[in-house]
Order: C-alpha cells, then structure tokens, then sequence
C-alpha cells in the first residue's frame, strides 16, 4: 500500500480509498479459502448423516444401552459422549464409523459398491485416527466381502485392520502368527463370530495414519479361503470398537475410492492419469503446486482430484481449483476455465497452508474415482 509523506494532511476520500482496497483484498483472500460445513451431532443409536457427499457417518450403537453421541464433520467423526460399559471379553458396545458402500440398506451417495473382486484394479485409501488412553477400544478399518452383490445384512467375510487397541481385548479367534500385507507387519488372527468369519490384522504398534490398497487384503482373505475373486466387495469402513468409555476417540480424515477395470498395465484397463506433487516449504508454513496429466485415451470433462493431508497440515489458500475442505481427505474439483483436460492435457492448481510436526507429502491420489501415479 502506498503512503503519504505527510500523513496527517490525508482526505477522508483517500482513507476511504485506502480502506476499500484492503477489504478487497481481504475479500479475495477468503474467497479462495476452503468452504466450511456445519458439524451434525448423532446420539440416536442407529443414526447416520453423509459427509463430503460421498462418505456416511453413522453411530452405530448396538451393544449397549446406554448413551452414546458422535460429531460428524467434513473430514471424519469424534465421540462426543460414550456412557458405559461392557465385559472385555464379549462383544464391544458399538462401531462408530465412516464408510464407503453399503451396510443394512444404507449406501454411500455415488458409491461404486458393491463391486466384484475380479474386476477391481485397486481400491486406494486413507485413514487418520485421534486416540485417547482412558478407554478400553480398538481402531478398526472394516472391508466387508460377500458372494452376492447385496446391500443388505450380514456379509460372509468381514476383514478387519486393527491400527491400534487399548485395554485386555482381542480379535475374534485366534492368532495365526504373524505376516507382512502392504508392506507392514501384523499379527493375523482368524475365526468365525457365530455370523460370519472373520480375518483381522493387528498391528503390532499404534497406526495413527496411513495410506494403503484395500485390495492387498483382500487378496489375503482369498489366499486363505475366506473369499473368492468371483465374490463381491460391499463397503470400506473406519471407526472404533469401544468397551469401556471412549469420550474423544476421533476419525480425522477418511478417503475411499474403487477403481474398476482389471489390474493396471493389463488388458483391462490401466491408470488414466498422473500427479506431479511439488512444494516449497518452510518453517510451519508450505505451498503445493499439483499438476495432473490425463494419460488416457479421451478427454475428461469436469475433474475432481481427491487426496489426504497429512495430519497436521492446514490448507488457508487456494488457486485455479475449489477445494470443499482445508484438511485431511481433501477434493479439489475444476473451475468454468480448467474443467477440460484432453488426452495427454495437462491442468495445475495450488494451494498455500500451514503445517506442524514433521513435513510430508499425500501418499495416493485419485482422479474422478481412478487411482493416479505419482511423479
């Protein structure tokens, strides 16, 4: 801003001049900051609500009678109250949660579940969990499998991902030893609950973040004879299991996509587009400059590039896309002037944020549904 060299002879016109110009640039500021929605608190037993418009929340309180609240939000859910309490070595009180697909009749807007094994390339997601010490809970991410398309009632195999467990419970069955999946180590516990059987990995450390392919699970339950390729996978899920208490545990990001057409590189179909991830970062502070490559064969109109901050990243400013959240899963979608990428096109976008801890890049992104490569 300019200034005068003789400040007390300025004009009310000049100062008013001066104040218009800097609401306008604060008005353009906010403009490009993400929108905000309105956090929806669930404290009936079965209910649910949709996130990101794509994504339900549900509270899913069916173990007990007692009350128990959650706040859904556009990246995820906490519990906000988790009365109660039930004997460890029985079933948990609840499964607060967010998922893709189907569960009991409930599907996700958009979803591509149920969706049959053979034909998925790869199902990319990623999950961010905010734990507590005085509960007894496990943090479980759910894939449920099933012979038939359904969307209704119970599925034959239900895999689960233990990112982390607090207090003397275990899975159901019994442990197996232990094995490698995406390239980390688990425990591997099998069995069946009396509704279906049920194949759980429990890491041997806390997880409180983490990007992966959904499918290098199922490949383990098909390996081990509890699914076949012809069945069909019906949701992705992410939530707890609470025993006793469970006040503050928090699902801070989520993101789930399904990618169908056969493996990548096959004859089925392969990987449409890539992602150029570049930053410039600093002390608390960072931009991303993000170009993406349509390298299949037609044009794509209207884009959405979805992908998950790390935890702890804040996105404060945007430009050349219109990003519905400032956290964790993120969507980036086309503007009027961007929304065409031809085959082999290119489009860019950026955003300024903030950042604490250690500084990191997304690990996996999405173009409309479809996994991308990363340069």
């Amino acid at each position: 801003m300019r200034t005068s060299r003789h400040p007390v002879h300025r004009t009310a016109r000049s100062l008013l001049g001066i104040l218009l110009a800097s609401l306008a640039t604060l008005a353009a500021l906010l403009s490009t900051a993400p929108a905000a929605q309105a956090d929806t608190t669930l404290c009936e037993p079965l209910g649910t609500t949709t996130i990101q418009g794509r994504y339900v929340v549900q509270n899913n309180r069916w173990g007990s009678s007692t009350t128990q609240c959650i706040t859904a939000t556009d990246s995820g859910f906490k519990i906000t109250q988790a009365d109660g309490s039930v004997p460890t070595n029985g079933a948990p009180k609840s499964y607060p949660s967010v998922f893709n697909g189907c569960h009991y009749t409930n599907c996700s807007p958009g979803t591509g579940l149920p969706a049959r094994l053979s034909g998925i390339s790869s199902a990319p997601t990623g999950i961010s969990y905010s734990y507590v010490n005085d509960a007894v809970y496990d943090a479980a991410y759910d894939i449920w499998l099933d012979p038939t398309a359904r969307t209704d009632g119970v599925n034959r195999t239900e895999i689960m991902i233990w990112f982390n467990k607090v207090g003397p419970v275990q899975p159901v069955g019994s442990q197996g030893g232990t094995t490698t999946v995406a390239g980390r180590q688990w425990q591997a516990w099998s069995g069946n609950n009396g509704s279906n059987d049920v194949l759980t990995f429990v890491a041997p450390s806390a997880i409180s973040s983490w990007s992966f392919d959904v499918m290098d699970f199922v490949r383990q339950a098909v390996s081990r004879g509890l699914a076949q390729n012809d069945w069909y996978l019906t949701s992705i899920q992410a939530g707890f299991e609470p025993w006793q208490n469970g006040t503050g545990l928090a699902v801070t990001a989520f993101s789930s996509a399904i990618n169908t057409g056969g493996a990548p590189g096959g004859s089925g179909g392969s990987t449409a587009c890539a992602v150029a991830y570049g930053t410039n970062v600093w002390q608390g502070g960072f931009t991303a400059d993000v170009t993406v490559t349509n390298t299949g064969s037609s044009s794509i109109n209207g884009w959405k590039l979805a992908f998950t901050l790390p935890a702890g990243q804040q996105i404060t400013s945007a430009w050349n896309a219109d990003l519905a959240r400032s956290s964790g899963a993120v969507t980036a979608s086309s503007v009027a002037y961007d929304a065409q990428i031809p085959a082999g096109g290119k489009v860019s976008f950026g955003f300024q944020g903030t950042y604490g801890g250690n500084f990191a890049k997304p690990t996996a992104f999405s173009l409309n549904g479809t996994a991308c490569t990363t340069a």
